[in-house]
């Protein structure tokens, strides 16, 4: 009898200690959480703060041991110690809080994860943001947004699932009523995906652009744009691509709402034409009206290279099209000249300036890591006062793309995603939960070095 009660008592024990974690939360000074920091033990555990900030420690063989955590955070750490290592001494103990505060060595400041598996998981492990549902998309390859039929249309390139490594490769798609990103985390996006349904009767994400051709189906300059009877037309250009990411197809397309999927409406080059590919409405769509007052639509990534009529027949007619010089360079307060990889262009109100947000091509400590901010009076440049606003240590984050669907002419705050990944960097150590997703940043431009006035 008395080895049962001391059985059920370790039983208890180890129950009590597995249910109940350590609760650490990682901060900035002023208390801002902060998602997407890693604290890495010695003998190689890699825990990450979620959406919330928060990291619930159970790892049973630390509790009630001071423990070394490195801390790794692009962007986010601490000063190194006497040896050049950068980390804090925490005694975990089963429901204990310790706060973790960082000190922020960028100009952004990151809000969170959009995409993924586990946006709560810290939260959910210690009975917090209970609520929250997951997609089953573990990970999702660069945005492009439009709105349509009162929606806010969002459309990835490849999307990673959970049942099998081979996930979407024919554009996910989801809507959520607008998007107002949160002034400080926890982020909590509110994607509606298109789904479909499986044999079990369950529901998963699925592709929505399935067109013809091998290989997967990539999309780009989605817009929604009028015709001459004033009826909305939501279309996007797909690229068809090779397994070494070699495009062989550019084709218009078109949503059909009636099936949640974008059909063919032209092919416009494919390879073996005999002839290079033409300039075609890539990248992000800009709007933008010219000084005897007509609309354009601009394309272009990284800067506008092609301009469309901003209605639906100009946009379906390759006749009409103009194409663009575009410089890929910016430069610096002190004319530094920063090569421009990919990214996006805007006019944003508040400053009243056109802002360019871009990955360096050829960064450091980040080959495609380094992204950028930079201005100009017009779409099409020069590109000047470009800053440096976020890094990251041998990791990539490509396509960033900015919200300006959250531009208001009475904030400074800018919003801006990008894919978050391994890929071009050579890590070899993805982020667990993270890697392969998109991330939002927040910049204030009413602050220094941007403090410049209207």
């Amino acid at each position: 009898m008395r080895s049962a009660f001391l059985l059920l008592g370790m039983l208890f024990a180890t129950t009590c200690l597995c249910a109940r974690p350590c609760r650490i939360e990682i901060v900035e000074a002023d208390g801002w959480p902060v998602p997407g920091v890693e604290l890495r033990t010695v003998h190689g555990v890699r825990l990450v703060s979620d959406n919330a900030g928060l990291i619930a420690c159970d790892l049973p063989e630390l509790m009630g041991r001071e423990i070394w955590f490195g801390v790794h955070g692009h962007g986010y750490g601490v000063k190194a110690d006497g040896f050049g290592y950068r980390g804090v001494r925490l005694t975990p103990e089963p429901g204990k809080t310790i706060k973790v505060t960082v000190e922020r060595t960028i100009l952004a400041r990151r809000i969170g994860r959009l995409t993924g598996a586990g946006l709560f998981a810290e939260s959910q492990k210690l009975g917090e943001q209970l609520d929250w549902k997951e997609s089953g998309v573990l990970g999702s390859d660069s945005v492009v947004t439009a709105e349509f039929g009162g929606k806010l249309h969002w459309f990835w390139g490849d999307t990673n699932l959970a049942h099998h490594p081979l996930g979407i490769f024919h554009v996910a798609a989801a809507t959520t009523d607008g998007f107002v990103p949160p002034a400080r985390p926890p982020l909590r996006p509110t994607f509606v995906y298109v789904t479909e349904t499986m044999p079990d009767g369950g529901k998963r994400p699925r592709g929505v652009a399935r067109l013809p051709g091998e290989g997967p189906t990539w999309l780009w300059g989605a817009v929604t744009l009028p015709d001459a009877e004033g009826k909305p037309h939501l279309v996007a250009v797909a690229q068809k691509v090779k397994a070494d990411m070699r495009a062989y197809r550019w084709d218009l397309v078109e949503w059909d709402a009636a099936t949640s999927s974008f059909s063919l409406l032209r092919t416009i080059w494919a390879a073996g034409e005999g002839r290079p590919a033409p300039p075609v409405p890539e990248g992000y769509a800009v709007p933008w009206t010219d000084e005897k007052g007509r609309r354009w639509m601009l394309f272009g990534n990284m800067f506008p290279t092609l301009r469309t009529p901003a209605t639906y027949e100009g946009w379906r007619d390759p006749a009409k099209w103009v194409k663009l010089r575009g410089d890929n360079t910016a430069t610096t307060p002190d004319r530094q000249l920063i090569a421009a990889q990919r990214g996006h262009v805007a006019w944003h109100p508040w400053s009243r300036k056109w802002l360019a947000v871009f990955t360096q091509h050829g960064g450091i400590p980040s080959t495609y890591g380094e992204i950028w901010l930079a201005e100009a009076t017009a779409p099409t440049g020069p590109w000047v006062n470009a800053r440096k606003v976020l890094s990251h240590d041998d990791y990539t984050f490509y396509n960033p793309v900015l919200h300006t669907e959250s531009f208001r002419d009475d904030s400074p705050v800018i919003h801006f995603e990008g894919t978050y990944t391994t890929t071009f960097s050579g890590n070899k150590q993805p982020t667990p939960r993270w890697d392969y997703n998109q991330v939002l940043y927040q910049v204030d431009l009413s602050l220094p070095p941007f403090a410049t006035g209207k």
